[in-house]
Formats: structure tokens, C-alpha cells, sequence
């Protein structure tokens, strides 16, 4: 029996997506296997392989739904004209979404070592699409005087490795309260550029 009962394409590969999530981010990719994948979503192993061929094609599917939710999420906002509230909210929205999300963010950031070259390919254009918002922003603001940055696209990809740090060490229910701590960031990045 190939399917478990109850069992249904539009159903199981999401399925398949969250549990591979779940193992990677608990054992690491290469901890895992399609077998432990199959065997949590309550499948055979072989008929897995009815919805990935293997299990790279799950990671790099994973970490560009990530990417590519994250840019569709940030296009959605209402964003602020002034480049130094536009930088506060990118700093916002940055740590926002990532802190809701620390599977997928610690899987999007170590797991990129186990990428084919093709499939890191896919994901480098993403993350520089993501890298160059916060890079025009930074533009926009020397460009008006509001800010001072002797590379913008330096600038920015410090700013983003270190927002990206942020779901590593905070612990929600700490002595820091996400607004204070969002807060403690966007005085740091504005010092930053200032």
C-alpha cells in the first residue's frame, strides 16, 4: 500500500514539507533521511518519491518558499516615505518576520552548505533581491544627506547578518521584550549609518 489512509495529494506534500522542516531543523539535512521523512508523514518510503524526486529537491524547495515568502510578505507593507523610518521598518519587519519563523530561518541560513550548485544559485538571486531593498534604502538615504555609507552594499549586508543573529540568542518571555529589543536594533542600525 503505497498511501496511507486519509491521504491526499494537496494534503501530503505540504505535509512532506513541514515534517522535512522539522527533521532538519531538529537533526540537520544530512541527519535525515527520505525514510524518516516517509515513515512521519505516514507514508512508504517509495512513495514519496511521488511528490519529490529527492530530498535536495525538499530543502531547496523549503528554503525558496522561504525566500520567496519573505520578499511577497515585505511587498505587501504599507512602507514608510522617509528613508530613516523606511531603514527602522525594514529593521522591524526583518526581525518580525524571522522571529516567527526559527525553523525556516535556521535551516535558511545552515543549511545552504547542502545545496547543489544549481539550487544555490536559486537562492543567492533571492537573497540578493532581498539584500538590494535594504541597499536602495540605504541609497536613498545618502543620496538625501540622512545617511552616511561609504559602500551601500556592504552596509547593507552587515546590517542584514547582523539582524539575522537576532533568532539565535532571543528567547521570547526574556528579560527583553520584542519591542525592546526591536528598538535596541534600530537605534544600533541608525548609529550605523548616521
Amino acid at each position: 500500500m503505497a498511501r496511507t489512509s486519509g491521504s491526499y495529494a494537496k494534503l501530503t506534500k505540504p505535509k512532506i514539507s513541514e515534517i522535512a522542516l522539522h527533521l532538519f531543523a531538529e537533526r540537520g539535512y544530512a541527519a535525515v533521511s527520505m525514510r524518516q521523512i516517509a515513515s512521519k508523514v505516514g507514508l512508504q518510503a517509495g512513495a514519496l518519491y511521488n511528490y519529490f524526486p529527492d530530498k535536495q529537491t525538499i530543502l531547496a524547495d523549503l528554503l525558496i518558499n522561504h525566500m520567496e515568502n519573505l520578499l511577497q510578505t515585505w511587498h505587501k507593507q504599507k512602507l514608510p516615505q522617509k528613508p530613516d523610518k523606511l531603514l527602522e521598518f525594514f529593521v522591524d519587519f526583518h526581525i518580525e518576520y524571522h522571529l516567527n519563523r526559527p525553523e525556516e530561518v535556521f535551516i535558511a541560513y545552515m543549511e545552504l552548505r547542502n545545496l547543489n550548485p544549481d539550487n544555490f544559485q536559486k537562492i543567492e538571486k533571492l537573497r540578493n533581491k532581498y539584500e538590494r531593498i535594504l541597499s536602495e534604502i540605504l541609497t536613498v538615504g545618502v543620496n538625501k544627506n540622512l545617511f552616511s555609507c561609504e559602500n551601500t552594499k556592504v552596509t547593507s549586508l552587515a546590517i542584514i547578518g547582523m539582524l539575522k543573529e537576532v533568532h539565535t540568542w532571543y528567547k521570547k518571555g526574556g528579560k527583553i521584550s520584542v519591542p525592546e529589543m526591536k528598538s535596541i536594533y534600530r537605534e544600533i542600525v541608525l548609529k550605523a549609518v548616521t
